[in-house]
């Protein structure tokens, strides 16, 4: 099989276009049909289906993708091993959580791309799930229990959750110490997130909060906690800075506590990891090690 022309299919599944992956090329619509009707052609099964206005894989594509995408790591690990003192080089692409990409990853920008004048890096802070092997990232950062056992994850981090509220509602409203005083306080929503994931007496006990405010955005309910709408339920992580600084504080109940969660680096299945991943994952963890005792109550 030609190289060109399954590196042709990965590009189109992932953009799901012909016409962005021949911008992406810059070379015409025409060709990358072309190159990607013979690798259809040697393979015997067409890959996509096409109209006028789609483009979708089939189901022998959905099954040739993750070998595709194997053999041109592979072909990366070949051409790495010859050059290493190459380094970090490409484009790292990356998907994390709003608030933790904001608050983690914006700040070990900077020294990544200096230190690594050919890597570039392309980041999505979505709250969404993203499909990594159909957008064709490298890295998931995730915080929610990982579902999808195909792909391989690593545990970087502990991420304790927490409910707290600012030093003004406080002031005015009064500081619960317990889940029945807890519950006659507004509460800042996440969607989906309307029972909170307490423990009581050693068993789980998922408590309904009234909510002052409903949304789709943890960055939301971050905002608004900091500016004295109410009680939020978050990670230390999310917080972490606004704890340290005293805009936030955390409420601590009597009678209960609040399940734990975990930060994952979450990969594709692969057998080879880029030298881009490894330099940002070192960077990530290190940055996580020196805070880590924070939430170590």
């Amino acid at each position: 099989m030609n190289l060109l022309d399954i590196t042709t299919f990965v590009k189109i599944a992932s953009h799901g276009s012909l016409s962005s992956v021949a911008r992406q090329q810059g070379v015409s619509t025409v060709a990358i049909s072309r190159s990607l009707s013979a690798l259809e052609k040697e393979l015997a099964v067409r890959l996509f289906h096409r109209t006028t206005r789609s483009l979708s894989l089939t189901s022998e594509g959905e099954a040739f993708l993750p070998y595709a995408q194997s053999i041109l790591e592979t072909k990366e690990a070949a051409e790495s091993a010859l050059k290493p003192t190459a380094g970090a080089v490409g484009i790292l692409k990356i998907t994390a959580p709003v608030v933790f990409g904001q608050t983690v990853i914006n700040p070990l920008i900077q020294n990544l791309l200096t230190s690594h004048p050919l890597l570039n890096l392309d980041l999505v802070f979505t709250d969404n799930i993203v499909d990594i092997v159909g957008q064709g990232m490298d890295l998931a950062i995730r915080i929610a229990p990982i579902k999808n056992s195909s792909l391989v994850a690593k545990k970087l981090a502990n991420n304790r959750r927490l409910i707290c509220a600012s030093p003004q509602y406080l002031a005015t409203h009064g500081t619960p110490k317990s889940l029945d005083e807890l519950k006659l306080h507004g509460g800042l929503i996440l969607h989906g997130m309307e029972y909170w994931p307490f423990d009581k007496d050693g068993y789980s006990y998922p408590t309904k909060i009234k909510g002052r405010l409903h949304t789709s955005s943890l960055d939301t309910i971050r905002i608004a906690a900091i500016n004295g709408v109410g009680i939020a339920l978050m990670t230390y992580w999310d917080v972490r800075q606004h704890l340290l600084e005293g805009s936030l504080i955390e409420i601590e109940l009597n009678d209960a506590s609040l399940d734990d969660l975990a930060i994952w680096a979450v990969f594709p299945t692969r057998h080879y990891i880029p030298e881009r991943v490894k330099v940002f994952l070192d960077s990530l963890q290190k940055a996580l090690n020196a805070a880590e005792c924070g939430w170590q109550k």
